[in-house]
């Protein structure tokens, strides 16, 4: 049983699988995918795409079989019809996760829209400095890689590999919560040492010499 965050059509959704709701009613993932298609030549097309999305996964024997990805609402509808004490429990247990992800996602989403307060205040901080010209405009790239660095041991660039993104992909939006409140609090001391007259070295070797995890928690 497994509810996720994941993107679909370029928006961050909790959902689960039809294969998960084979796996854990007892069914046969084909006859799962018959009750999604039941419901498809029930409803509007526009109705059942807002509930249900076309995907695929690779089978043990490599071969690549349909698969149905589905919303709350769309898993609702479709384990209205299955019956018993067992299923109950399952239903309910499912509706756990989905609440639990969709506060999650609340969570993520109020702490991006934080930090573009900070990151702003960061850009106009280099700008007024003379680091942006000195780095030829690339100071705040510049600046967060050092932030990742101190964070994740990683630049942008190779955490866009480890979450296989491609370089116009947000990478904002593969961290989860407590990731981005991290980043958020680092950002505000770089802008703060910035305002003081620090420049890079000074400001790179301070991050690299403290506890940086625990400033930005």
């Amino acid at each position: 049983m497994l509810v996720e965050i994941k993107k679909v059509n370029k928006e961050e959704i909790a959902i689960c699988t039809s294969l998960d709701v084979a796996e854990t009613f007892g069914k046969e993932h084909r006859h799962v995918l018959e009750d999604i298609r039941r419901i498809s030549n029930t409803i509007s097309t526009a109705e059942f795409s807002a509930l249900f999305c076309e995907d695929s996964y690779i089978a043990s024997n490599g071969k690549r079989n349909p698969l149905s990805v589905m919303n709350r609402d769309g898993f609702t509808l479709l384990v209205m019809g299955y019956n018993g004490e067992k299923a109950m429990r399952f239903k309910l247990e499912y509706i756990k996760q989905f609440n639990a992800m969709e506060k999650a996602l609340k969570g993520k989403i109020l702490e991006r829209e934080k930090g573009i307060a900070v990151r702003q205040a960061l850009t106009k901080a280099l700008q007024q400095s003379s680091e942006n010209e000195r780095m030829h405009g690339h100071a705040y790239s510049t600046y967060t890689n050092c932030i990742y660095k101190a964070l994740f041991d990683k630049n942008a660039k190779q955490l866009r590999e480890e979450y296989g993104i491609d370089k116009k992909a947000d990478l904002r939006g593969c961290f989860d919560k407590e990731q981005l409140q991290s980043i958020k609090s680092m950002e505000m001391l770089v802008s703060g040492l910035v305002d003081c007259g620090w420049d890079y070295s000074k400001i790179k070797s301070f991050i690299e010499q403290t506890n940086t995890k625990s400033i930005a928690n």
